[in-house]
Formats: structure tokens, C-alpha cells, sequence
């Protein structure tokens, strides 16, 4: 409740500022996901640069798109996930990155610069920052104590047995990539018989499901108070870490069926003010040094090779968290287009209404 709050309070500041026809040469304003930067970082690079940082929070990829589109505040630098990287480029919402501004850019990895370059021209609108997969995070002591065997598979999570201990995401694409996988279908199908399937299974696993969330999946996993959730693979460092004396065994896996490889990078918006400064940003996250810090505070495979080399093993995802990039039936979220999108968003209505 504190960080919505919060939220409001700097949008409110921003239109404020924007309404006023208050300009400020000397700030950047970013728009990124709930807890997905280290502070201290923020302070840095005002103190380096003397750049004022207007900072203000998203929980979805959704629930950003409609702000930015509307122009409802001017932000210059947004973190988007790959799709909708895509469908910003589409529809004319980005700047092209000027990348010969970008001193550290050379630190990022090429195969993940390859991610955004299977979507056109994503690799001139955006700077890769953080990677993953979506998996499942179990409480290994609550189900040994319940005698309920461990989820393996995307199909496990339909099962009553675990009724009021699973945690789903408040995302429309990543809850039905959890019900398409689960019949076998691509996680980006447009096909609506498949997405009728898909829906009937959500709908039916709603009443064994304990709550939709985002960002609480963390806290009610360290709470005890679900023992399985669908989650995001840094997640899972954090909450082992959080959780050390609890007394509480937490594992991760990958489901068989496949599941999302996801990327979220950096892009610049068209109606910035501030794109010098916006490039100053963008750059400052590509620096090594600042890249291991993000990358040890919020427990996400970073994609830049130089913070990889200085990481220590306990921040690098392995083992128990396998990161399988390899898998044929993995895959990674695409832009479908505005009437795909509103197959998705009619079907996820009937199930958030049920």
C-alpha cells in the first residue's frame, strides 16, 4: 500500500510539474517496475552526473502501456518487457537510441542485443537490463508437512489438492502462458479455440487458487502464507535469502510443459523532454559497477558481461534455480496485435470477473 501511495504521489508531482509548464533542464524521468533497481543506485548518478531523478513505479507491462500511450505524464526512460518493446515501436510511442552515446554499451551481451533484433528494429529502440524465466517456487516444508507431493508441471497447479496454497500472477499474458502450456499450446497462440481452452481451465482453477498478485508473491511466500507460487526467477534468491531463518526449504522449477524466456530493457519515450539525459541513464546502467549492484540487489540475471565476471556464485541463478534457456518448448513473449490482444483482454474479464 506504501509503494502505490507512493507512486501517486510522485505521478501527481509529475502532471503537476507538466501542467505548471515547469521545465527542468537538469532531471530525467523514469519509469520502471516495482523494486527493480538498487537505491543507492538512483543517488549515484545524481551525485555523478547532477541529474535530478524523478523515479515512479509499474506493476505490469499492461498497466504501463495505457499511461505512456495517453501521454498522461512525460516520462523520458521506461523498462518495458520484449512484446511490448514491440508494440511501443509499432505504435510510434519511441525514440531511436542513439547507441554512440552509450559509452558502456559495449558491456551487454550480444546473444541478448539478439533477443530484441527478432523484433524489428528492436535493437535500435532499446538497451537490454534484466532477464529470465517464469516458473514455479514451492515451499518444500509446508508440502513435506502436508504430504503433498512437489509441482513439476504446469498442470500440477489445476490440481485441488493444493487448493488455497497457490499464489497465480496479475498478468493476463503470463497467467494464460500458464494455462496454454499446460494443453500444449504456443504462449502466444491468437487462435481462439485454443484460448477458449484456456480460459475454461483458469476459470475452473480459480475457486483452489488463494489470491492473483504481483509483487506479493515475495511476501506471502516468506509469510508461509501460500506454499506455491508462479513466479519470476530472481524472485527466488531474494525470497531464500529472506527466508534463511524461518525455517522454510524453497524450491524452483522449471515446468516440463516450457514456459517464458523474458528480457526487459530500456527505452527512451518519443514525447521525452530530456533525451540527453535519458541517454546519460541508459548508459549509467550499462556501467559494470552499476550493473552488479542492481544485479545483487534485486536477484536478476543481468545481461552485462563484465558484472557476470565480478558477480560471486550465491548471486549467479544455477543449481536449484536452473535457468534452462536451452529448452525447445521455451519461448518468449511476442506482440500479437491489437485484435489478438483484445482476445486476450475479453477472456481475461470473464476470468478475473468469475
Amino acid at each position: 500500500m506504501f509503494k502505490k501511495f507512493l507512486g501517486m504521489i510522485m505521478l501527481f508531482s509529475i502532471l503537476l510539474t507538466v501542467s505548471c509548464g515547469i521545465k527542468n533542464d537538469n532531471v530525467v524521468y523514469v519509469y520502471n517496475w516495482g523494486e527493480y533497481i538498487d537505491p543507492t543506485v538512483i543517488d549515484m548518478f545524481e551525485d555523478e552526473t547532477g541529474i535530478k531523478v524523478v523515479y515512479d513505479m509499474f506493476e505490469t507491462n499492461e498497466e504501463m502501456y495505457p499511461i505512456i500511450e495517453r501521454g498522461a505524464a512525460e516520462y523520458d526512460v521506461i523498462c518495458p518487457s520484449e512484446y511490448m518493446i514491440d508494440k511501443m515501436i509499432q505504435n510510434d510511442l519511441l525514440l531511436e537510441i542513439n547507441i554512440d552515446e552509450l559509452e558502456y554499451y559495449k558491456n551487454i551481451d550480444e546473444k541478448q542485443i539478439n533477443i530484441l533484433s527478432s523484433i524489428k528494429d528492436g535493437e535500435k529502440y532499446a538497451v537490454p537490463y534484466m532477464r529470465g524465466t517464469v516458473g514455479i517456487l514451492y515451499n518444500k516444508t509446508i508440502l513435506d508437512e502436508k504430504q503433498l507431493p512437489y509441482p513439476e508441471r504446469w498442470s500440477d497447479l489445476f490440481n485441488p489438492i493444493y487448493a488455497d496454497e497457490i499464489l497465480m500472477q496479475d498478468s493476463v499474458r503470463d497467467a494464460f502462458m500458464v494455462a496454454l502450456k499446460k494443453n500444449g499450446f504456443s504462449m502466444n497462440t491468437g487462435n481462439s479455440s485454443e484460448l477458449d481452452i484456456a480460459t475454461k481451465d483458469l476459470v475452473e482453477q480459480k475457486p483452489i487458487v488463494q489470491a492473483y498478485v504481483v509483487d506479493q508473491v515475495r511476501d506471502k511466500m516468506i509469510a508461509g502464507e501460500a506454499a506455491i507460487g508462479v513466479i519470476y526467477s530472481g524472485e527466488v534468491l531474494y525470497i531464500q535469502g529472506e527466508s534463511e531463518d524461518s525455517g522454510y526449504e524453497f524450491k524452483y522449477v522449471l515446468p516440463r510443459e516450457g514456459t517464458n524466456e523474458w528480457l526487459d530493457g530500456w527505452v527512451i519515450a518519443k514525447n521525452s523532454k530530456n533525451v540527453e539525459n535519458a541517454h546519460k541513464w541508459i548508459d549509467f546502467m550499462c556501467r559494470e559497477d552499476i550493473a552488479v549492484l542492481n544485479a545483487k540487489y534485486i536477484t536478476y540475471e543481468t545481461p552485462n558481461k563484465k558484472a557476470k565476471d565480478m558477480l560471486e556464485d550465491e548471486y549467479i541463478l544455477k543449481g536449484d534455480i536452473l535457468l534452462d534457456y536451452t529448452s525447445s518448448n521455451n519461448e518468449v513473449f511476442k506482440y500479437l496485435g491489437e485484435d489478438v490482444e483484445k482476445l486476450y483482454g475479453d477472456r481475461w474479464k470473464v476470468i478475473k470477473g468469475k
